[in-house]
């Protein structure tokens, strides 16, 4: 699709919270908050003319890499949020982009992503096929306190769960939808942890891929102040999740 007449290189965009997307406690879960988040992002490539769409006339789609979130509150079912994203950095294979959740002015939310272009037919990362130019970037205006960085994995973990890839777990691009790592994860929280929203923050690496009928081991590490899970296959190491708790 062509670059469309309203783009801007600063989107914003409304979401209202529906039940489908809430936990029991009437409170948006983290995972559909990924997701609003990212869909966001699409909505913003989409305009600017780099949308899975028009990124697969190249075999290339963009596929996340790193994601911090840090959270001040949650929104609740009915609540109308507005996200706003930017892009800090575009060059060749990778980008890193911000966005923001607000609720009646007030941010409750910032994330920072960091993407690769993808080429879905040799399933190797290379340079983006599309012009990109028209994006102005903003580097020195940050969504997050901190910034994304390498989860460190060289602590003592045990083995939680196991697991198959079925097919529910797999998105368009033929692989384990990011959203579905977190969701494995957090399925073995205290889950007063997660109804009492004690999540600071929390941060994900996407490492390798995952696909139909892979076996993978789930692994978890706590102390008092975090809990960091990683996914391996074969020993090779394919997520991991870091949580902050207040």
């Amino acid at each position: 699709m062509p670059i469309a007449s309203n783009f801007t290189s600063i989107l914003s965009k409304d979401w209202e919270i529906n039940f489908t997307q809430c936990a029991p406690n009437g409170y948006l879960k983290y995972t559909d908050l990924c997701n609003i988040l990212q869909l966001t992002a699409a909505a913003h490539s989409e305009i600017g003319g780099i949308s899975f769409l028009d990124m697969q006339e190249f075999n290339q789609a963009w596929v996340l890499s790193r994601m911090r979130v840090e959270i001040d509150a949650l929104p609740k079912w009915g609540d109308i949020v507005t996200v706003k994203t930017w892009i800090n950095s575009l060059e060749n294979s990778r980008s890193v982009r911000a966005l923001e959740m607000y609720v009646n002015g007030k941010k409750i939310v910032g994330s920072e992503t960091f993407w690769a272009v993808f080429n879905t037919k040799i399933r190797r990362p290379e340079g983006l096929a599309l012009p990109f130019k028209h994006f102005e970037l903003y580097p020195d205006t940050r969504a997050t306190k901190h910034s994304y960085s390498k989860i460190n994995l060289n602590h003592e973990k045990e083995i939680v769960f196991e697991k198959t890839v079925f097919l529910s777990d797999l998105d368009i691009v033929d692989h384990v939808n990011n959203v579905k790592y977190l969701e494995w994860c957090l399925d073995l929280v205290d889950e007063k942890l997660i109804l009492n929203q004690k999540i600071e923050s929390f941060e994900m690496n996407f490492l390798k891929e995952l696909s139909m009928k892979d076996n993978v081991i789930i692994h978890e590490s706590l102390n008092e102040t975090e809990t960091t899970y990683s996914i391996t296959k074969e020993d090779k190491t394919s997520f991991a999740l870091q949580l902050i708790w207040k």
